[in-house]
């Protein structure tokens, strides 16, 4: 049974490419999960990477400062001036636009562990770093938001601030806090936590996608190429910018699996909060888990071949 669900867990990909196609064709089958639905998906989320971590693993950052404090560089310089010139270069729609720098100043994503793991790379390394990133994502996630796409609407930092205190650090301390009091629950829910955030993600991706159908229909190759190229910078220079500092073959590979994959449902969740004005902002998002969890699968099973 374990083995069956960490099997359909290591699809993500697949589940949400199949759930966002679906919902360009028959966008009421998803435009039902919106709102504060998509805000407690990203909670259970959030959850979910709270069970699996213990105080031992915060402490275990003290072990390995100089990996950790290098993908946390990585992870805020990278991305963000990526989303920044890609956006920028391509003269995208300002709605499109600063999505992209949104979803490109959010912390890395959880299915990074999984990605890492397919890759035989560093996953306790890459736990580590989703953790610190996501973490200090509550103050650099508003900052860098502010900084790169302040020019070109009114960004409510404070707001952002609270938002991403809410749906990331306190959901995270609760899971915490659940797998030091309540051992026997962790035990119970953990086979099932990881294939519940698949399809809770695939869910707010493609709700995202159904809402916007028709725009993403007249956009959607130039904003998919957009997006591919911020993933792609982040794979890339992210492996370089760890072979600067001479780590190993794994780390370099966790490292860049780290920076290139976005946690882009906490995208979705401020866009739709702090931009409603214009609901496009959110789909650069939608489409990042695709693209991002596409790119990562392919990344990681062709370095799992030549480990």
């Amino acid at each position: 049974m374990k083995r069956t669900l960490d099997l359909l867990a290591n699809a993500f990909p697949v589940w949400v490419l199949v759930a966002c196609g679906l919902a360009l064709v028959e966008p009421a089958w998803f435009v039902w999960f919106r709102g504060p639905a998509i805000v407690v998906g990203l909670a259970v989320i959030m959850l979910g990477m709270g069970i699996t971590l213990s105080f031992a693993d915060f402490a275990r950052v003290a072990t390995r400062p100089g990996a950790v404090a290098v993908g946390f560089m990585a992870q805020f310089l990278i991305m963000p001036l990526a989303g920044w010139l890609v956006a920028t270069a391509a003269g995208l729609e300002t709605p499109f636009a600063v999505g992209i720098m949104l979803v490109a100043a959010c912390p890395g994503g959880t299915a990074s562990n999984v990605v890492t793991y397919i890759a035989r790379a560093d996953v306790a390394l890459s736990v580590l770093m989703t953790t610190c990133s996501t973490l200090g994502a509550v103050v650099l996630t508003p900052l860098l938001v502010k900084l790169l796409a302040g020019r070109l609407v009114d960004v409510d930092a404070l707001g952002l601030f609270l938002s991403t205190l809410q749906v990331v650090v306190l959901p995270v301390a609760a899971g915490v806090a659940i797998n030091r009091f309540l051992p026997r629950v962790v035990r119970m829910v953990q086979p099932v936590a990881p294939l519940v955030s698949v399809v809770t993600i695939a869910l707010v991706c493609a709700s995202i996608v159904g809402q916007n159908a028709a725009a993403i229909r007249t956009s959607g190759l130039q904003l998919l190429a957009a997006v591919a190229a911020v993933h792609g910078l982040g794979f890339g220079v992210g492996l370089l910018f760890a072979r600067a500092f001479r780590f190993d073959r794994p780390v370099c590979r966790t490292i860049s699996i780290e920076v290139g994959m976005q946690n882009s449902g906490l995208g979705v969740v401020l866009a739709q909060k702090h931009f409603s004005a214009e609901p496009l902002t959110a789909v650069p998002s939608a489409i990042s888990s695709v693209v991002h969890s596409a790119m990562g699968s392919l990344l990681a099973g062709w370095w799992r071949t030549r480990s």
